[in-house]
């Protein structure tokens, strides 16, 4: 288990090792846009990983792509679809355009 910290709001959730960021924002009913059902196909789930980026999974080559196309991108974006916890440590990460997601 792994603590996921939500950023601005500050929302904090226990997180099962493999479970998406995007399932650990949407449990705490956080709005974030996710227009694809989690396929790495939009780049809407673009999240900043503030903290604790090696206990997420590593990018991969879909998610690598994806993010090659998103304007504002930097070493700590993800695609919350994609990452995963790994239950290795705590991880806090941050949302953009906080509350015009859904």
């Amino acid at each position: 288990m792994s603590l996921v910290t939500i950023l601005p709001s500050g929302k904090s959730i226990d997180v099962a090792a493999g479970t998406t960021l995007l399932a650990a924002i949407l449990a705490v009913e956080e709005a974030i846009a996710h227009k694809c059902d989690g396929k790495a196909a939009c780049g809407t789930c673009h999240i900043y990983i503030q903290e604790g980026r090696k206990g997420v999974s590593r990018i991969g080559r879909e998610e690598n792509e994806r993010l090659d196309t998103i304007v504002g991108i930097g070493s700590k974006s993800r695609l919350a679809c994609q990452a995963t916890v790994l239950g290795t440590e705590d991880v806090k990460i941050e949302l953009l355009g906080f509350g015009s997601g859904l």
